[in-house]
């Protein structure tokens, strides 16, 4: 396993729209092991996706149980999810968001309260996941970057939903 080094924006990379995986291989399982990694090596990480290594793929790698706002509420833990498709989402919160890939900024973000999400696990067998709170929080977040789309882009009023970070850690 490696750590990849993380994309920042506003690499072109991070803008771009991730291809579907076609199976999961045993490249697609290494790839998987080094997304774990590098999301477990970055301070207070809870949610890495390909793009944001530089691989235009679709696949999120997600685990909020660790995190004090994570470890709170019930979650899956670790959830490795392949081509995932957020099938219906309900409720409206507003939460503080950052990104590894935006290190110097958090934001408050408007998002869904929970989702449904259908997806290839690790194994490539299928899933359907009922996710609530942070952790559907943090699924919404890496399954945009999936799509090209940042936190940044979510953000009602940067005038007074954007904070500088004081420290990463």
């Amino acid at each position: 396993m490696a750590v990849l080094p993380i994309r920042v924006f506003p690499d072109p990379v991070l803008k771009e729209r991730a291809a579907p995986v076609e199976g999961v291989t045993a490249e697609v399982s290494a790839f998987i092991d080094d997304l774990l990694e590098t999301m477990r090596d970055s301070p207070g990480g809870v949610g890495i996706a390909a793009p944001q290594v530089g691989v235009l793929s679709r696949i999120i790698v997600v685990d909020v149980s660790a995190h004090r706002r994570g470890s709170q509420e019930e979650n899956h833990g670790l959830l490795v999810l392949v081509n995932p498709e957020i099938l219906a989402m309900g409720g409206k919160q507003v939460v503080r968001e950052g990104c590894m890939s935006i290190p110097d900024y958090t934001a408050n973000v408007q998002r869904a309260q929970w989702v449904l999400v259908d997806a290839l696990d690790r194994d490539g067998n299928r899933r359907i996941i009922e996710s609530t709170g942070f952790e559907a929080v943090a699924i919404q977040h890496e399954a945009d970057h999936l799509d090209g789309i940042l936190f940044l882009d979510r953000v009602m009023s940067v005038k007074k939903d954007l904070f500088r970070r004081k420290t990463y850690r």
